[in-house]
């Protein structure tokens, strides 16, 4: 229902943001403003986009966690499709978003509204890596013929010495 409301209320917004606009300003002036809002945002996006990418690079190189910069690379994306979308309220929407602030608080709102389960797989009991990088080697030879002494309960063979 949200999609359908969106996707039929937005542009409802913008045709009557349109007529009220170029109704007190006039035709060429508001195309004007269209454009220079899609100019100004699509600069500003790279600019801060570029800035987000290093953020991550930097918050992998030191090992920290890169969720911080992945949802506000996220968010100016989303600012920018906004902005180069022809309309006001989408574009106020694209501003906002490139408020860093603005996206800050955002990403607080959603994460405050996750809920993030963690599962991991392994042997039940047993480690599921080694405690150190140690690789222990060994050979093995398969024996098939051997006499009942040298055998243990478990079926594995016995070298007595």
């Amino acid at each position: 229902m949200w999609l359908f409301l969106v996707f039929v209320g937005v542009p409802i917004l913008e045709i009557a943001l349109f007529i009220k606009v170029g109704g007190a300003i006039g035709l060429m002036p508001t195309l004007a403003i269209v454009v220079l809002t899609a100019v100004a945002g699509t600069a500003l996006m790279r600019l801060q986009g570029m800035q987000a990418l290093a953020r991550l690079q930097e918050s992998l190189e030191r090992g920290g966690d890169p969720v911080g910069p992945i949802a506000h690379g996220a968010l100016i994306l989303v600012a920018g499709i906004l902005l180069l979308t022809p309309g006001f309220f989408t574009d106020t929407l694209g501003l906002l978003l490139l408020v860093p602030p603005v996206r800050t608080r955002l990403i607080a709102w959603g994460a405050s509204r996750l809920t993030v389960r963690v599962a991991t797989f392994g042997r039940e009991g047993g480690p599921r890596r080694p405690a150190r990088g140690d690789t222990i080697e060994g050979e093995y030879e398969i024996l098939d013929d051997l006499p009942p002494e040298r055998r243990g309960s478990s079926g594995w063979t016995r070298d007595p010495g």
